[in-house]
């Protein structure tokens, strides 16, 4: 089993941070698309360019949003509320099953350190192996990543199952192989579980 983590196990989103600083959500979604956030996000992910760096080139691309922007740089931990506990209770069954558990993960560098500084996130020690894409300056959905996943510890794609709340990885994933399943936790865990039931594994 290859799990993400944000938006997955871990309740992480800017709109945790944007609620504070912008009066609704629709507010907030507009602000992230005329930004480009999660676009942007992928560059910040590969760990090549450092968190200040990225924040001022954003910032001079929309310099009327340089405020905002600056605020997810300085108040990034702001943006992970916890975890989604049903979904890291299935993550303990599964271990608790004897099924091998790994990470693969889309993080910069300096938020992955920023993410364990401000965050208890113990249930990290339940996986046999995690790969963050800051670490190794390759991101999903580029096959690479996947492939340094397989070959560092062995997996055979079409002997796992690989969980995702991204359409884009979730779709190269298959494109090599693997299980998978497209899953938000935001959405439920029922559905993980059918999911997880229907490809012989244990989810209860």
């Amino acid at each position: 089993m290859v799990f993400d983590l944000g938006g997955v196990l871990v309740d992480w989103s800017p709109h945790h941070l944007y609620r504070k600083l912008l009066p609704d959500d629709a507010a907030i979604d507009a602000f992230l698309q005329e930004i480009g956030l999660y676009e942007a996000l992928l560059d910040l992910d590969t760990g090549r360019k450092p968190f200040a760096d990225w924040t001022a080139e954003l910032s001079g691309r929309h310099p009327a949003r340089a405020e905002l922007i600056e605020a997810y740089h300085q108040r990034w931990h702001e943006t992970i509320d916890g975890v989604f506990p049903d979904a890291v209770r299935l993550v303990e069954r599964l271990k608790a099953a004897g099924v091998p558990l790994y990470v693969l993960s889309n993080w910069g560098l300096e938020t992955w350190r920023e993410a364990h500084r401000h965050h208890d996130l113990p249930f990290l020690d339940l996986f046999d192996g995690i790969v963050i894409s800051g670490e190794e300056g390759l991101v999903k959905p580029d096959a690479a990543i996947f492939a340094l996943l397989s070959e560092r510890y062995g997996l055979d794609p079409s002997r796992a199952v690989f969980i995702d709340d991204t359409a884009a990885n979730v779709q190269a994933a298959a494109a090599l192989g693997f299980h998978t399943v497209h899953h938000h936790s935001r959405a439920g865990i029922a559905g993980l579980r059918s999911a997880l039931t229907g490809l012989g594994l244990p989810s209860t």
